[in-house]
């Protein structure tokens, strides 16, 4: 395993003839490539990087084509390295450590070394991003949905295999407990009661005599939430059994005893593609009380194009062709920040076959580390 470390500085503009503060720049010749960093600054810093070990002469200056950006690195006797990038133009200067987990280095050495580079620059601000971890088991970096980067606390494999239609992976983690990923996305984890309880109405609806279809929900939360509130019927489909196997051995925080079996007095797990389903609900007349989607969530895009999209737009189309004229859709949709993706399903809400009104209902769900956008529609 080894870690990167990433400094960024902001600078003035420097002076070709400018020397750092505290730092002894005297030399005799400058190349061109120095002078764009300032007079002797590849000496400069590397003073800077010897106080911890790292050889003050780099293995490498290079100057970019563009006249405007220089890279420099040094290297360690332990097997460590520092890159250290500026770009003139933009009077930014990023320093990129890697180190060797048995460098023995102590963790304070960065915050020196931050302070030290950036008197060296005469740099106004700079900001440290703590170490990434390389070459782990198991990647602990998962994107938010708006593309910011989540280190979980992972502590192992549980499960892992392929099914006919995905990737399915199933992470120990101490904040969340295990954690459900479906090629390569976080679907649920045992700490997300929240998300259950928000895509089946909040608590604010009586299911007694009701008639319910699930569209998904092969972590069973969803059957585990409802199969005991008295509901005249339930049937959920579900298009990969080895989804539900899996959460049936490893999630028991999240389907209790739920999918132990597929049929009950009142409900029914069907296992299959859910359109071809739907279409032979919509063509015998069936209706339902509730339509509950967590099949998949919004498609982030900036257009309503593609496959994703189609696909959407079709479950909706289908779940409006069974659900009964005072009935409830309840669905995810994104996160809070994916503001256009959300708009642009508002807008294809409007363009349904039929009129639908539509709610919102924002919550933070724990293992997402983000608020995420519920919807509830009715025609």
């Amino acid at each position: 395993m080894s870690t990167v470390s990433h400094i960024c500085f902001k600078t003035s503009a420097p002076s070709p003839h400018s020397r750092p503060n505290g730092v002894n720049t005297a030399r005799g010749n400058e190349s061109d490539t120095t002078v764009i960093f300032g007079t002797s600054m590849v000496e400069a810093l590397g003073e800077c990087v010897a106080r911890h070990n790292f050889k003050c002469e780099p293995i490498a200056v290079h100057r970019f084509s563009d006249d405007k950006t220089i890279l420099i690195v040094y290297v360690s006797n332990h097997g460590s390295h520092i890159v250290i990038r500026h770009n003139i133009e933009q009077n930014l200067t990023t320093l990129t450590v890697e180190e060797n987990p048995r460098s023995g280095l102590e963790r304070r050495w960065l915050a020196e070394l931050e302070s030290e580079v950036r008197s060296c620059l005469g740099a106004e601000k700079s900001y440290r991003v703590d170490p990434i971890r390389l070459g782990l088991d198991v990647n602990p970096y998962v994107p938010t949905s708006d593309g910011r980067i989540v280190e979980y606390d992972f502590t192992g494999v549980v499960y892992e295999a392929d099914s006919p239609f995905q990737h399915i992976a199933i992470y120990s983690s101490n904040q969340f407990g295990n954690m459900l990923f479906l090629d390569g996305d976080l679907n649920l984890s045992e700490s997300d009661c929240i998300y259950t309880d928000t895509i089946t109405g909040g608590g604010k609806e009586n299911f007694s005599g009701k008639r319910i279809l699930v569209l998904g929900g092969g972590d069973g939360g969803i059957l585990k939430a409802l199969k005991d509130v008295d509901a005249e019927e339930i049937v959920m489909l579900e298009i990969d059994q080895l989804v539900i196997d899996a959460a049936k051995v490893h999630l028991p925080g999240i389907c209790g005893d739920a999918l132990d079996n597929l049929t009950g007095y009142n409900y029914k797990v069907i296992i299959g593609d859910c359109v071809p389903l739907l279409k032979g609900f919509v063509d015998d007349g069936r209706e339902f009380d509730y339509v509950i989607n967590d099949l998949t969530a919004i498609p982030l895009s900036t257009q309503p194009v593609g496959s994703q999209w189609d696909f959407m737009r079709l479950i909706l189309e289908l779940s409006m062709g069974v659900l009964a004229p005072n009935g409830r859709y309840f669905t995810q949709g994104n996160g809070f920040n994916c503001v256009n993706a959300l708009k642009l399903y508002e807008i294809e809400l409007s363009k349904l076959s039929c009129k639908v009104n539509y709610s919102k209902e924002t919550v933070c769900v724990p293992s997402y580390q983000e608020l995420w956008v519920f919807y509830t529609i009715w025609r």
